[in-house]
């Protein structure tokens, strides 16, 4: 085994903390909720054509679709499991934090953005889809919500776990309904680079996909909804992947799969539970999510394209001014910020 671990297999040692253990089984139960957007499906079509339990599926597919809307609706969060123990374990486990350099007023709306999308959103599930760094008291009085495909809450299972995190349908509509509460208090969270922006996503790279996506812009000027640029350093460098330049045939594949399917086929190379060589978890690498200062939009039901424009850019040019000031304290100092 000693000879496995020093030419093949680098393999953990035994006499670890039991903290670093429970870490890792943070890291392994965020990793299958995502795997239940592929096994959900299989498990419930299972219980349903091959056990005696069938109605329990079919009164689940029943309420699936009567509960379809509920991602633009405001979703069905729950604290109870959004405080989970193990959502501060997996956040232990990189480390994920969250840095404010200002104060919101809780009486206001916000629409955060994301930037980048990385692999599956570590930074953006630690920081905003549970309480593992304690958002909730960095930022008291904003309720936080993230936002996904409106498919996934077609999913079975994957569904509920979404929910309760405090998901919400991207589709325009979900938008309007959290921004538009009069009392204030929403924060909703956006990854404007979605789909497109994890193919840039490699080690050391800082690359954005987000010069044509406006409508999160005009969204926010329609809700005069100030606009929150978050940059979370660190969310590409957790795993290694193929090379997949544009013209490749990888790259085609993806692209053509985010085309019909709205998502792509990921190959990323991580760590096993028991072994630091291969495997389907992240790397132990820091995840440091950054909140800068709102900008503040003028509310206009129909803003001229020549609005959106500017917002837009003063929008980029507070996200680059975020990376470059904190990217000596979180990231290689080299490391330059490529915005498409």
């Amino acid at each position: 085994m000693s000879i496995l671990s020093q030419k093949f297999i680098k393999f953990a040692p035994l006499c670890i903390p039991l903290s670093r253990r429970l870490e890792t089984l943070g890291a392994v139960v965020y990793l299958f909720t995502w795997g239940l957007s592929v096994l959900g499906p299989g498990i419930t079509l299972y219980i349903l054509f091959c056990t005696n339990y069938w109605y329990i599926t079919a009164l689940y597919f029943i309420w699936i679709f009567y509960d379809r809307n509920i991602g633009s609706e405001g979703g069905r969060r729950s604290e109870f499991v959004r405080k989970w123990p193990i959502w501060r374990w997996y956040c232990n486990y990189f480390p994920i934090r969250l840095v404010k350099t200002v104060d919101l007023d809780p009486s206001k709306n916000y629409l955060f953005g994301f930037h980048p999308h990385g692999y599956f959103s570590n930074g953006l599930h630690g920081n905003f889809g549970c309480e593992g760094t304690d958002v909730s008291s960095l930022f008291p009085g904003i309720k936080m919500s993230f936002l996904t495909l409106n498919f996934n809450f077609l999913v079975p299972l994957f569904r509920e776990i979404i929910l309760f995190s405090g998901g919400c349908s991207v589709a325009r509509e979900s938008m309007n309904y959290l921004l538009s509460k009069r009392s204030g208090g929403n924060g909703v969270v956006i990854i404007p680079g979605g789909a497109r922006e994890a193919l840039e996503a490699s080690p050391g790279t800082n690359v954005l996909y987000l010069r044509k996506r406006k409508g999160f812009i005009k969204v926010a000027i329609q809700n005069g909804a100030p606009l929150v640029p978050v940059y979370s350093f660190g969310e590409s460098d957790i795993y290694s992947v193929p090379k997949n330049p544009k013209g490749s045939l990888l790259r085609n594949i993806q692209e053509k799969s985010i085309e019909i399917f709205g998502a792509f086929p990921l190959y990323v190379f991580g760590r096993g539970i028991f072994q630091y060589s291969f495997g389907l978890l992240p790397n132990r690498k820091p995840i440091t999510a950054v909140v800068g200062a709102p900008i503040v939009v003028e509310k206009i039901q129909n803003p001229t394209n020549e609005y959106v424009d500017s917002v837009q850019e003063n929008y980029i040019t507070a996200l680059s001014q975020l990376f470059y000031e904190h990217r000596d304290k979180y990231c290689r100092a080299s490391s330059e910020l490529i915005i498409n």
